[in-house]
């Protein structure tokens, strides 16, 4: 098979990967029912929530996994402990499993949260290897779909059990535990890095891809409306979901197609030529015998001259095979450029280690904490949990889009954008959005407003976090290094999230529930005031890097 289709073919697969492997950004959709059927508080419920999270405390385990095994095997086996993590739940809410105790669920959902971590470091490594040129914009391609996991998983659901919400939660947990182990297996063959020989940037491909993935991002968001969504039913929006995500496929069998046809005709080129020079030869040859009759001089004019010409043609020959077929691709000798290449033990004494890790602690991490207690918080107001859960999902998709899209189009211009300064202008918003949230109202407008910011900015971090990483540390040791990165989700899930749940009890009723702005008032002061820091963290960072951006910048307008 043409390498150029493999290559592009694994990018579908992870754009697959990726749309089931935010499993945990299930749990606020069923976090209030689990809290029922089990008879827990609200503090325990949201120790389930950071055991998710603390499945990353182990990420690391992926990376180093990754630099013995094969691609394939590290997908099966992370997928298999999502298998293991969110089934045996699965099996306990249904009755097929008893006497499982607080700790031993606790511990599974540790297991399941540690398995999306595994197939994250396996589409990261791919798509780094396959695409060196343009990372961020796979990345961030492909990145984006794990936004619409709750969105996808919601579809499913509403088609299924559209009511019950006991069923719906078991839903959730059989969906979570089988699909991505399913996908998995069907992409495994083809989720692999392939040794291109030279690096290629196809443009057309990714215009195509790029324009697929808004598409796909406007549909989940007109879903998540309620005006909109109740245009469609839920069967109708879970086929179109489907046939979108299927639609990048065709783009890889062009390409191979492309290729193999410029092949064929590049060979009936060089089959014709040849004959050509063939019979070009022959008569050099005959008139040479009658020159060599009549003097010696001209002979060796002749030779001359038909050396030179057969050089030409060899040289126009190779020149039109190299282009033919792949007149829309553009070759390149470029590389990427790091700061420094440092593995895990350098990199944890570097200041821009610990700047980078606590932004990242004040900004995604404060956000995946608000969407963990999305539930309690739509609760607390009288909302629709599910609604909210695909507003932030939607919304992160395309947060994990922006950055794409503003590195391709910046990067045509030869100019290079600095990833903290990125991150800065991010920073700024979600710390609003917190402060947005303390605005007394009726309509819940502000609600839905600061979710879909939060949504956005988190998701949009989260994508330059990959390219921060690799700019910063190096592609060398990336799989372990962004893993370390990453320790700190379930360090502030357990702070921020254990904070949020003592300030919820103190203004909790006799069922155990609170209602009104009041029970997460001082939570949303907190999380917006440390979500300042962080930016100016942010700050600092920028300033720290800047004369490396400022030199990529200049190489880039040398070039």
């Amino acid at each position: 098979m043409p390498r150029i289709f493999l290559q592009w073919l694994s990018l579908v697969a992870i754009i697959w990967l990726q749309s089931i492997n935010g499993t945990n950004s299930n749990f606020p959709a069923y976090s209030s029912q689990l809290k029922h059927l089990l008879s827990i508080s609200q503090i325990q419920l949201n120790n389930l929530a950071f055991a998710s999270d603390a499945g990353k405390l182990f990420g690391w385990l992926s990376g180093s996994a990754a630099n013995y095994l094969p691609m394939w095997l590290v997908l099966i086996l992370g997928s298999s402990l999502g298998l293991i993590g969110y089934g045996v739940q699965y099996l306990f809410l249904i009755g097929r499993v008893s006497n499982l105790s607080y700790g031993a669920i606790f511990f599974l959902a540790m297991l399941a949260g540690n398995s999306i971590c595994w197939i994250n470091t396996v589409c990261y490594l791919v798509i780094i290897r396959n695409f060196p040129l343009d990372s961020q914009l796979a990345i961030g391609l492909t990145g984006s779909y794990q936004g619409l996991s709750a969105k996808i998983y919601t579809d499913i659901v509403d088609v299924v059990y559209p009511c019950s919400n006991v069923e719906r939660a078991r839903a959730y947990l059989f969906l979570s535990s089988v699909l991505p182990l399913t996908v998995s297996v069907i992409v495994a063959p083809v989720v692999r890095v392939i040794n291109t020989v030279k690096t290629k940037r196809v443009e057309v491909a990714f215009i195509l891809i790029l324009i697929i993935t808004t598409v796909t991002g406007a549909f989940a968001i007109m879903g998540s409306m309620g005006s909109a969504s109740s245009l469609l039913s839920p069967f109708t929006g879970a086929v179109g979901m489907v046939a979108l995500l299927l639609a990048p496929l065709p783009i890889p069998l062009g390409l191979g197609l492309g290729h193999q046809i410029g092949k064929l005709a590049g060979e009936k080129i060089h089959i014709e030529e040849t004959n050509s020079v063939s019979m070009d030869k022959t008569e050099s040859e005959v008139t040479l015998d009658i020159s060599d009759i009549i003097s010696e001089s001209p002979s060796e004019s002749f030779e001359l001259s038909f050396s030179y010409t057969s050089e030409k043609m060899n040289g126009d020959q190779l020149s039109e095979n190299s282009t033919s077929g792949d007149d829309k691709i553009r070759e390149t000798n470029e590389i990427m450029s790091v700061m420094e290449e440092i593995g895990v033990k350098v990199m944890l004494r570097r200041l821009n280690f610990w700047l980078y890790f606590f932004v990242y602690l004040f900004g995604v991490t404060l956000g995946l904490v608000f969407f963990n207690n999305l539930g309690q918080i739509a609760e607390s107001r009288g909302r629709s949990a599910s609604s909210l859960v695909s507003l932030s999902s939607s919304f992160g998709f395309f947060g994990r889009l922006i950055p794409s899209i503003v590195d391709y189009f910046v990067s045509r211009r030869k100019y290079i954008i600095s990833r903290p300064a990125f991150v800065v202008t991010l920073m700024v918003p979600t710390g609003a959005a917190f402060f947005l949230l303390l605005v007394k109202e009726n309509t819940a407008l502000w609600l839905y407003i600061s979710t879909a910011t939060i949504g956005v900015c988190t998701g949009a971090i989260t994508s330059i976090s990959v390219s921060l990483t690799t700019e910063l540390f190096g592609t060398k040791n990336f799989g372990v290094n962004h893993n370390v990165l990453v320790v700190n989700i379930p360090i502030g899930s357990f702070l921020f999230g254990y904070l949020a749940a003592i300030v919820y009890r103190k203004k909790v009723n006799a069922e155990g529930k609170c209602f009104g702005m009041e029970c997460y008032r001082n939570t949303f002061i907190l999380w917006g005031t440390l979500c300042f820091i962080g930016t100016f963290l942010a700050l600092i960072l920028y300033a720290r890097t800047r004369k490396f951006y400022n030199s990529q910048r200049l190489q880039g307008n040398r070039s």
